[in-house]
């Protein structure tokens, strides 16, 4: 058992839940009230819990873990008690799902998982709706968790959608969508789901001109998979590395660092020497393209809407990078055609769903509708922004059909001076690419996040 597993009490009798549970409860409340990013909430929170180690990575899977198990223990509970899940409260619902979590996926013996979650409820929420978390949780105990789906998912010849959304814990319209990016298969289905709610390792960059992948490793990184520039860090705050800390490297995915790393290796015709992020923050890729474009006698200009995101782009890039606040959508203020052009849309971000646990919950089915027209809209935009001969990257960090292959037929069918590229020989070593002349990378197949990458030429 470790301290986390202890339930304590005051001297008055008083409740006193221990930290690292009070923590995850805090990061999903932040979460729900407030529509915190759980990545970005947390980090604060364990500061002020006062955690570490092992309380703190006991935190964080607490906490991200009952994100991600969300559907699953939803359906769980609602089997366990005699009212319909949305008359009850959200935060007597949070202290069950974290209850549910520690008995039917974390090894967590079940009286310590009952009864510390129980404290837990007494000082969150009161003696009354703690009894009513204590009752729910002894039923849910009473069962594993192959059980239980068994009685709550949906029969796989019936419904083999509805089965995988609540065995993996996805919405269904998620499900649906990624079934049809994947070309129907069930089968590929359930493993990227199964990907999803696995954790991914901290994927670093060696910013070009700025430090090396050799110095990542020196101070105990692993090597990356894909990219020439990625490390994987095996643990740990990343902040702790001088690389990470004085942002000459940074925490990227190597999904992220190839999407940008195919549009510099992409053939331009003629000049070389002006690049353009249209949508930069906060400014990864920009700062990995900044430094290739500086090693080849190219100055990168980066553009960013929203002024605090500029910030953010401002401190990833080196002094070889403009970054301006402006509007994508509007190129009519670009005086000379940019060679390269990346435009990394905003998207639903269905890509990222083992980085982002609450995003699968907070995205909604209509989202997707509004987003298409705004990355038709940019892609045309840079497109414009480009003279002939140059090079486009449309990225999206979402596989969703919507918004990667059907933007681009859109835009293409009414370009008669654009021509798609095939962006597969600027993956090298990356397999499983399909037939093309797209990229679409997966988090069963790559290790990398479901990034993306079409390459389009101005004729």
């Amino acid at each position: 058992m470790t301290p986390s597993d202890r339930p304590a009490r005051s001297h008055r009798g008083r409740p006193k839940p221990d930290r690292a549970r009070r923590a995850a409860f805090d990061l999903l409340r932040a979460v729900d009230e407030r529509g915190s990013y759980a990545n970005l909430a947390l980090p604060d929170i364990l500061r002020q819990a006062g955690l570490t180690g092992r309380d703190a990575a006991f935190a964080t899977e607490l906490g991200y873990g009952t994100l991600r198990g969300h559907g699953t223990y939803d359906a769980v509970i609602a089997a366990c008690i005699d009212r319909p899940l949305d008359e009850v409260d959200a935060a007597v619902l949070d202290v069950a799902r974290l209850g549910a979590h520690q008995l039917l996926a974390m090894r967590v013996p079940t009286h310590a998982a009952v009864a510390a979650t129980v404290e837990l409820g007494r000082a969150v929420l009161g003696d009354g709706r703690a009894k009513f978390v204590n009752a729910v949780l002894r039923r849910v105990s009473e069962t594993e968790l192959d059980a239980w789906l068994e009685r709550v998912a949906p029969a796989y010849d019936v419904d083999p959608v509805g089965h995988l959304a609540v065995r993996y814990s996805h919405p269904r319209w998620i499900v649906s969508a990624l079934r049809d990016a994947l070309g129907g298969s069930l089968e590929e289905t359930a493993e990227l789901l199964a990907a999803d709610n696995t954790p991914a390792e901290v994927s670093l960059v060696a910013r070009p001109g700025r430090a090396t992948v050799a110095e990542l490793l020196d101070a105990g990184a692993r090597e990356g998979r894909w990219s020439p520039y990625a490390a994987t860090w095996p643990g740990g705050d990343p902040a702790a590395l001088p690389a990470v800390r004085e942002r000459r490297a940074g925490i990227q995915d190597e999904g992220s660092q190839l999407a940008a790393l195919a549009l510099a290796a992409a053939p331009v015709e003629g000049r070389d020497e002006v690049w353009l992020d249209l949508c930069a923050g906060p400014g990864g890729k920009a700062a990995l393209l900044g430094g290739q474009g500086a090693g080849r006698g190219a100055r990168l200009l980066a553009v960013e809407l929203a002024p605090h995101r500029a910030r953010l782009v401002a401190r990833a890039v080196g002094s070889d990078t403009g970054v301006v606040v402006a509007d994508g959508l509007v190129p009519a203020w670009l005086a000379e055609g940019f060679d390269r052009v990346l435009v990394d849309a905003p998207c639903t971000g269905l890509g990222a769903l083992r980085r982002r646990p609450e995003s699968r919950w907070r995205r909604q089915p209509t989202d997707v509708g509004m987003l298409v027209d705004l990355q038709r809209n940019l892609l045309r935009s840079a497109l414009d922004a480009t003279r002939p001969g140059g090079v486009v990257a449309y990225v999206t960090c979402s596989p969703h059909l919507a918004e990667t292959r059907v933007v681009v037929l859109d835009v293409l069918r009414k370009r008669s001076d654009v021509e798609q590229l095939d962006a597969r020989p600027f993956f090298p070593g990356v397999p499983d690419l399909g037939d093309g002349p797209h990229v679409q990378l997966w988090p069963h197949r790559h290790g990398t996040d479901a990034m993306f990458t079409a390459l389009l030429r101005r004729t």
